[in-house]
Parts: C-alpha cells; sequence; structure tokens
C-alpha cells in the first residue's frame, strides 16, 4: 500500500522553505513590530480555512496575542454545512463581522487564511483592516486565486490586499493526490501546510522576543501541567491589553 500523501507534503514542505522563507521573515519582523507597540494580532478564515485560527488560538505552546475573528455562522459544526458557503459569499457579512469581533487600529495586524481568496467575507474583513490601517499578512494559494474571478463587488481577492502574502504552493482545488482511474483528485494540502508555515514563525518570532530580552514571552504553558494554570494566568494579566478575548 503506497501513502502518496507523505510524498506531497514533503514536497510542498521543501517548495516552500525554497520560496517562502523570505516572506516568512517578513512575517515574523512585523508581528515582533506589533507586539512591542502593544498592537493586536488578528485572525480570521471561513470554514475550514477558520481551523488555522484555531490551531493559534488557546494553545499550549502557541503565542497568547492571536486574536481569532470567529463567526458562528462559518464554523464546521453549522447545520445545514452548505449555510457556511452561502454566508462566506454574502457580500457585507464580512463588514459586520469586523465591525463586531474586531478592533483594527494602526500598528495591528491582520492573518487572514483563504485558499481561493475569493469569497467576500475574507476580502471585506482584509480591507476592514486596511481601510484602518492595519497590515495584512494573507495566506492563500497565489496559482489558485489567480485562476479565479474575484465574487465581491471591487474585483478584489485576498492576495490583492496584502501587505504581506504567504503562498501555500498547492494545488487548484486544494486537492493534492491522483488516485488511479478517478478523474478528480483527494486529501487537500491547505491545512497541514498553513499549520507548518505558521507555527514555524510562531517558533521563529518567539526566538526573536527572547533574543531582543523579553524574559517572558506570551507563550502559553499547558494546562495540564502543574502550575500552567497560574503562569498562564500572570502572562494573560501582563498582556492583558493586546487580548480581546475572554480568559
Amino acid at each position: 500500500m503506497e501513502f502518496k500523501y507523505f510524498d506531497v507534503i514533503d514536497k510542498l514542505r521543501a517548495t516552500i522553505e525554497q520560496e517562502e522563507t523570505e516572506h516568512m521573515e517578513q512575517c515574523v519582523d512585523l508581528l515582533y513590530d506589533c507586539i512591542l507597540s502593544h498592537g493586536t494580532i488578528y485572525t480570521f478564515g471561513a470554514s475550514h480555512a477558520g481551523i488555522l485560527s484555531e490551531e493559534l488560538y488557546y494553545r499550549a505552546g502557541g503565542l497568547m496575542l492571536f486574536n481569532p475573528i470567529f463567526g458562528r455562522e462559518i464554523m464546521l459544526d453549522t447545520t445545514p454545512i452548505t449555510h457556511t458557503s452561502q454566508m462566506e459569499r454574502l457580500v457585507g457579512y464580512g463588514t459586520s463581522l469586523a465591525k463586531s469581533k474586531a478592533y483594527f487600529a494602526p500598528g495591528d495586524v491582520l492573518i487572514a487564511h483563504s485558499v481561493s481568496g475569493r469569497n467576500p467575507v475574507t476580502v471585506e474583513i482584509a480591507m476592514a483592516a486596511r481601510e484602518s490601517g492595519a497590515k495584512v499578512i494573507a495566506l492563500t494559494n497565489l496559482s489558485y486565486s489567480k485562476s479565479v474571478t474575484s465574487r465581491h463587488p471591487s474585483g478584489k481577492r485576498l492576495f490583492e490586499l496584502a501587505d504581506i502574502m504567504l503562498d501555500n504552493h498547492g494545488d487548484v482545488g486544494d486537492a493534492a493526490v491522483a488516485i488511479d482511474g478517478l478523474e478528480q483528485k483527494v486529501s487537500p494540502t491547505s491545512t497541514v501546510v498553513g499549520a507548518i508555515m505558521l507555527n514555524a514563525i510562531v517558533a521563529a518570532l518567539t526566538q526573536k522576543l527572547v533574543d531582543g530580552g523579553m524574559k517572558h514571552p506570551p507563550i502559553f504553558y499547558s494546562a495540564n501541567l502543574d502550575g500552567g494554570d497560574d503562569l498562564n494566568r500572570q502572562l494573560y494579566d501582563e498582556y492583558r491589553n493586546s487580548i480581546h478575548y475572554e480568559f
């Protein structure tokens, strides 16, 4: 039995290390400046793209300062699930989410994830960030996004609104494993590759903070370790001005 997905991911990881390192370093520098200036870091993704916001949020070994923008209507426990597709295409929904869930200001950073980058909800979140003076890091699939038109009246796709763009270098359509005797590929790569890229950025960012003299960077301790809850509370209290979720 052959597990082709391993080879696909290995090749993508190598491609990203070669092609995206410079952009990832730019992300580290931008996030570093944001933290030192007491700005806010937001994350957003709709439906499966939102899995990366969950990956970064409230996680042992993760950065406390990631503030996810969650929309109830685009979470994967929505019934019927097709409602999530309708909502991410609904013009105005992203603008409403930004007004109710984010407090974008100059010096803030938004990390927005969308593989196609075409749907209004993500476009509008990015627009709201830019209009408020925040910087936008876009994680997308550039070749995929360039192959489709925007569903937003502006005609913009996510990569066209980015200050820094991270390309996941996946296949158009995201599914990447060819099946003998089947036209449709299977096994998307965007979640795995996106998590690799963002966690690599978190690690490099934390090292930069420590090298810069920060003795207690805002990194979550495991709540399942003795003393973890108390340490997390102390860090939360120290950085609470940049944290906009309830703890």
